[in-house]
C-alpha cells in the first residue's frame, strides 16, 4: 500500500536551496492543503454529524494521537474552553506517552496498541463519547488500537489520516482522507500533514459549538474574558448589542463573566 506521507519529496538539493527558493516551495506546497481539506469536507460533514448527535446527547468527543497529531488533538481541545466557554471535560486531547509528550518525544509511544485504550478508560469512557483517532500515516499502532478497542465497546469513532485505504481508516466509523501529497522535507508529516490535521480539527470543533450553540450570529458570546484584550472584545460585544457606553458594557462583563450572561442579565 503506497504511503504518500513516506513518498519522496518533489523538491532535492534542498541544502544548497537560496532561502527565497526554501520559502517559495514550502509556499507553494503548503497551497495544497485547502484543496486538499476542500475534497475531504463531505468526509468531514459525516463525521461532524455523528459527533454532534453524541455531544448534544451529554456525549464528550476525544482526539487521540501521537507525536504532532497528537499535540494538536490536545491544541485544539485545549483552545475550546476559553473560546466557546465550555468545561475543559467536553472536549479531550490524549498524546501517546502522557502529557510529558507534548514537549518532548517518548520513545516507541505510538507502538503500543495498548495504550490509547487504557488512557481512555481513565476518562471512564462510554459509548455516549466519540472518539477521533489522529494519524498522518494511518498506520500508527497506538491510535489503530484504541480505535478497535472502542469500535468494540460501542463507541462512535472517526479519525484524521493523510493517506488513502489505511487500517486505521479501515477500523473508523467515519474517517476522513486528506491526501496532502508528498512533504517538501521527505517524511516531515509535521509540514502539510500536520497543517491538514489543524484545519481538519478547526472545522470540527467549530462547526460542533456552533451547532451546540454556542455562537451568536457571529460572535464568541460564551467566551471566557481571560486578558485585557477578550474583555475588551467583549464590552465592545455588550455595547453593540445593548446600545449602551463602554464602562458600563465593561462592568457589566467583568460582573457576570461572559458576554451572554451580562446581556441576559442585563435584558
Amino acid at each position: 500500500m503506497e504511503k504518500f506521507t513516506e513518498a519522496n519529496s518533489l523538491y532535492d538539493g534542498l541544502e544548497n536551496m537560496s532561502v527565497s527558493e526554501i520559502i517559495v516551495s514550502i509556499n507553494k506546497e503548503d497551497h495544497k492543503v485547502a484543496k486538499a481539506v476542500k475534497k475531504a469536507l463531505p468526509m468531514v460533514e459525516a463525521l461532524i454529524q455523528a459527533a454532534f448527535l453524541k455531544m448534544n446527547s451529554g456525549g464528550r468527543l476525544f482526539y487521540l494521537g501521537s507525536g504532532t497529531s497528537g499535540r494538536l488533538g490536545i491544541l485544539d481541545a485545549s483552545e475550546c474552553p476559553p473560546t466557546f466557554g465550555v468545561s475543559p471535560g467536553l472536549v479531550i486531547g490524549i498524546i501517546a506517552g502522557g502529557d510529558h509528550a507534548i514537549r518532548n518525544a517518548v520513545e516507541h509511544a505510538e507502538d503500543d496498541m495498548d495504550a490509547g485504550w487504557k488512557q481512555l478508560q481513565e476518562y471512564k469512557i462510554t459509548d455516549k463519547d466519540f472518539v477521533v483517532g489522529i494519524s498522518s500515516s494511518g498506520f500508527t499502532p497506538y491510535v489503530i488500537g484504541a480505535i478497535q478497542k472502542c469500535a468494540s465497546a460501542g463507541i462512535d469513532t472517526g479519525c484524521i489520516t493523510s493517506n488513502p485505504g489505511t487500517p486505521l481508516a479501515a477500523e473508523a466509523h467515519y474517517p476522513i482522507e486528506v491526501i496532502v501529497g508528498p512533504e517538501f522535507v521527505t517524511g516531515s508529516t509535521r509540514m502539510k500533514s500536520g497543517t491538514a490535521q489543524k484545519m481538519t480539527l478547526n472545522i470540527i470543533s467549530t462547526s460542533l459549538m456552533i451547532k451546540l450553540g454556542k455562537i451568536k450570529g457571529n460572535k464568541m458570546v460564551d467566551m471566557q474574558p481571560l486578558n485585557n484584550k477578550l474583555l475588551d472584545r467583549g464590552a465592545k460585544m455588550i455595547m453593540a448589542q445593548l446600545n449602551i457606553d463602554y464602562d458600563k458594557a465593561l462592568a457589566l462583563l467583568k460582573k457576570h463573566g461572559s458576554v451572554r450572561k451580562a446581556i441576559e442579565k442585563y435584558l
